[in-house]
């Protein structure tokens, strides 16, 4: 059994090494295309947005309130609020919307 473990731990490694190299080595110059340089730059956003937004639906007691909490969290940051107030506004609204489904 552990000889499979650190099998599988070996290959993730290769894996994860050959993503970030393999860009390295192909792409050496600056890159001219616009396109693909606008691409590139907001795949890490998209990247988060994909893995943050269902876990926010899933933490919480039920789905209305989460939606409250990422309500209370998108007008703030509409707003250019600071990430910190963002976050603790939408956690507050979360507890909120939790109490008053509550009683």
């Amino acid at each position: 059994m552990p000889d499979r473990f650190f099998a599988q731990v070996g290959v993730m490694a290769v894996v994860t090494y050959l993503i970030r190299a393999v860009p390295l080595v192909v792409f050496r110059g600056q890159l001219e295309n616009r396109w693909l340089k606008d691409f590139l730059f907001y795949v890490p956003y998209a990247v988060l947005g994909a893995m943050t937004f269902p876990a926010v639906f899933s933490a919480t007691g039920s789905p209305l309130s989460a939606a409250c909490g990422v309500v209370a969290g998108v007008v703030l940051a509409s707003m250019e609020k600071g990430l910190l107030t963002v976050a603790a506004a939408a956690c507050t609204a979360v507890l909120i919307a939790e109490r008053l489904m509550a009683a």
